[in-house]
């Protein structure tokens, strides 16, 4: 353990490529499924169409699905035997890396950013809307206020969308294979230096993926606490 604090207090060079390469990866990746997950969550929660409920479902189950499986997936899809992985072009993601990482842990965030988006919003008074729009607002114009209000939960949908992808170790460990420089992440760092014996890394990078996930948590129940207080 002190070892372990020695290296965080000395900036070791490879800890802060790690650090600095997972921050990237991860905010890359709620980035995306946020652009995406906020739209889709305020639709579900604000409007009523055919199959819905089948939407909903889906993203039920996305939001408990095992991030090994989705990284699987990826894989599938981004080999050369898969649907993309025959596609020329540099906007295509490829196997082993930082892209192909972005690509597994912006899928695996995304239903959580839209479900607790779709959470918040339903959570807001229906007369709000109504009352928006009796004002002359456009729908989109409704729908911006809705968001507004909502804005505390939506906010606890990005946090719990970053808190499920920076601590993820299968997903990434698949699509990315772990290769030193290139797409060595926190938690597959862990795995690697372990195995290797070297437990001060291992120890280092666990306690600062530990203070990652502490600060996400804690700011989450902060929101939280404040949505219960209003």
């Amino acid at each position: 353990m002190t070892q372990a604090v020695q290296l965080i207090l000395s900036g070791d060079a490879g800890l802060r490529e790690i650090v600095i390469l997972s921050l990237q990866v991860s905010g890359i990746a709620l980035v995306f499924s946020t652009l995406v997950g906020i739209p889709l969550g305020a639709l579900l929660g604000l409007t009523r169409f055919v199959g819905r409920r089948l939407v909903i479902s889906l993203l039920y189950t996305g939001m408990g699905f095992p991030p090994v499986v989705i990284g699987l997936l990826v894989y599938l899809i981004l080999s050369r035997n898969g649907p993309l992985g025959q596609i020329e072009g540099d906007m295509i993601p490829r196997l082993f890396t930082p892209a192909a990482m972005i690509a597994a842990q912006a899928i695996i965030s995304f239903p959580l950013v839209a479900g607790f988006t779709m959470a918040a919003v339903m959570g807001v008074d229906p007369q709000l809307r109504l009352q928006t729009l009796a004002l002359g607002a456009t729908p989109l114009q409704a729908a911006w206020t809705i968001l507004m209000e909502a804005r505390i939960g939506v906010v606890v949908s990005i946090v719990a969308g970053f808190g499920s992808i920076i601590s993820e170790v299968g997903a990434v460990m698949l699509v990315g294979g772990n290769i030193e420089h290139r797409t060595r992440v926190l938690t597959t760092a862990i795995v690697l230096e372990t195995r290797k014996g070297n437990f001060d890394l291992a120890m280092a990078i666990g306690i600062i993926l530990l203070a990652l996930s502490f600060i996400t948590n804690v700011l989450m129940l902060s929101l939280q606490g404040r949505t219960a207080g209003e």
